[in-house]
């Protein structure tokens, strides 16, 4: 493997960790948990992991020379890359290798898959150590294959047998997580003896609650697009010319374009859950775009930087339920939909779901652009659904304000300078090197996703908290998964699910901003954050997320 000069630096950096996981360790057991909504519903379904208490990592006193037993471990890197999966894996691997040097973690190839289909490797030590402080997935790879059926299940624990693995570590996002719970379940039902374990990770930021302060990646990539958004803005402030609409991560949740808002200071930053909330329209939307657009042009500024999450168009009210009847009435196999294919010219398939759509929603479809409306009706997932992160939505809005502005130009109301440019930012993040505090945090949730393994813990997940402290001032334990689950609707049925942690209006984080936003939208202010600080000062390079911080302030 060739390296750069900084792989080689980097590799040499030994991740901070808290003062419980640096000796020997002890297991406090606090209360017991329930889940989040929907008690007796989700009790039913989880009857062996249901209830568990929280657990807490303490240093203990003394030293110990003798060994654990030996242990098989298998982990999985499930879903979309997030900064920080290498130290996770590494942390892991070094707790294992101090429990007992017998100790052998195995990698499932490909995500979920690989366990499926009995494809692995085992990570040594000259593996694990090319990987250390890297970004990617790339050590044993990801997969989006839902562990679902029981089918699978059982040729997961064909593969542990075969092994002597007895826990499977699984590394991702809400979804993960919540396949590693009913994974959990099973092998307990089963008497199987394999434990299993999660691990938070999602860039989008959308996994957390009261006891996990955030999940891994979420600053890294904050930090990358930050300093993409920065360099825009000093392009925009030197060239005084476009206005820059950037579309960033985060389908389910807005907290990407929040924490990047919060860290650069730009005119506009929408924010999904802010446009439910308030039931916006999508003209409401563009008039709220060309007023500011306006205003700043009245001070002889026609530039500006416009912060728009990947997913807003599903929380625009009449969107949803246009995109819902879109669902409904192109269903493959249905009647309407093979008349729709069967229409020659894009106009007259245009006019053909105008019609076949309510009268509110024929309406929003009609002003909608030709290139977003063709999108919403052509580009479908295997589901049948609209590919909701494929639509241009910065390009919707740069079309419909540059109509919005023209129509006032006529009026003689404005007359506005307006030139855009359009981005969009998501893999530029997902891989990046990770920041110290992710490079700790995550071999931090290593470290303490082997000790919960040791200690004979099923349907946890590895939580490190008070991560706005001092990395030695860390507080490492394991939450049991079922604490935050609901009930939710999910193709027609209901089934339990992590809930999703969304931006909240009453949130720290949320109203900082809104107290600055009108500012920001009239005067310059931008802030270049420039790139990740790996080495100085640790008010730089260690520092977390602006929202972990609001958000633990008030705590």
């Amino acid at each position: 493997m060739i390296k750069s000069v900084l792989q080689i630096e980097r590799a040499k950096y030994a991740p901070k960790m808290p003062k419980a996981l640096q000796g020997n360790v002890k297991i406090v057991i606090g209360k017991n948990t329930e889940s989040v909504a929907d008690q007796e519903e989700v009790k039913k379904l989880f009857p062996n992991t249901y209830g568990m208490p929280i657990v807490t990592l303490e240093a203990a006193e003394g030293k110990s020379d003798s060994q654990s037993k030996v242990l098989n471990v298998g982990v999985i890197l499930s879903g979309g890359q997030a900064p920080g999966g290498h130290n996770v894996i590494s942390g892991m691997f070094d707790a294992l290798k101090k429990l007992n040097p017998n100790n052998r973690l195995y990698g499932f190839l490909g995500g979920p898959s690989g366990l499926v289909l009995h494809d692995y490797i085992e990570l040594t030590s000259e593996i694990v150590e090319e990987y250390r402080n890297t970004g990617g997935f790339d050590i044993i790879g990801s997969g989006r294959t839902k562990l679902e059926e029981n089918e699978q299940y059982d040729k997961g624990l064909e593969i542990c047998r075969k092994l002597g693995i007895k826990a499977i570590v699984i590394i991702g996002g809400d979804d993960s997580n919540t396949n590693a719970c009913v994974l959990a379940e099973y092998y307990l039902q089963k008497k199987s003896g394999i434990q299993v374990i999660g691990c938070p990770k999602t860039i989008d930021g959308d996994l957390k609650n009261e006891m996990i302060e955030t999940s891994f990646g979420f600053d890294t990539a904050c930090k990358v697009y930050s300093e993409l958004i920065g360099n825009i803005m000093r392009d925009a402030t030197s060239a005084k010319k476009y206005w820059h609409f950037i579309k960033l991560m985060g389908r389910s949740a807005s907290h990407i374009g929040l924490e990047c808002a919060l860290q650069t200071q730009p005119n506009v930053c929408l924010i999904s859950e802010e446009v439910a909330f308030n039931e916006q329209t999508l003209q409401q939307i563009v008039d709220d775009l060309v007023r500011t657009i306006t205003k700043r042009a009245v001070n002889n500024e026609n530039f500006g930087v416009a912060l728009i999450p990947e997913g807003l168009i599903e929380f625009i009210p009449e969107m949803k339920i246009l995109i819902e009847e879109l669902n409904e009435l192109l269903a493959e196999g249905s009647a309407t939909s093979k008349a729709f294919i069967a229409i020659p010219t894009d106009d007259d398939k245009r006019e053909y779901v105008i019609k076949h759509l309510s009268d509110a929603s024929g309406k929003v479809f009609k002003v909608l652009p030709k290139g977003i409306a063709k999108q919403l009706t052509l580009d479908r997932d295997p589901h049948g659904n609209v590919q909701v992160s494929r639509i241009e939505t910065e390009k919707l809005l740069i079309e419909m304000v540059e109509k919005q502005l023209s129509i006032l130009k006529k009026q003689g109301i404005a007359k506005v300078k307006f030139s855009a440019q359009n981005h969009f930012f998501g893999y530029e993040g997902r891989c990046a090197v990770p920041s110290n505090f992710d490079a700790d945090y995550c071999y931090s949730l290593g470290q303490t996703a082997a000790i919960l393994i040791a200690d004979g813990k099923s349907g946890y997940m590895a939580s490190v908290r008070n991560t706005t402290e001092s990395s030695d001032q860390w507080v490492a334990g394991g939450v049991p998964i079922t604490m935050m689950m609901n009930m939710e609707r999910r193709n027609g049925v209901m089934k339990p699910v992590i809930q999703k942690a969304l931006v909240q209006m009453d949130g720290e984080p949320f109203k900082v901003f809104a107290a600055h936003r009108d500012e920001w939208a009239i005067h310059t202010s931008f802030v270049y954050p420039g790139p990740i600080q790996y080495w100085g000062p640790s008010s730089v390079c260690n520092a977390p997320t602006k929202t972990l911080q609001l958000e633990q302030f008030r705590k």
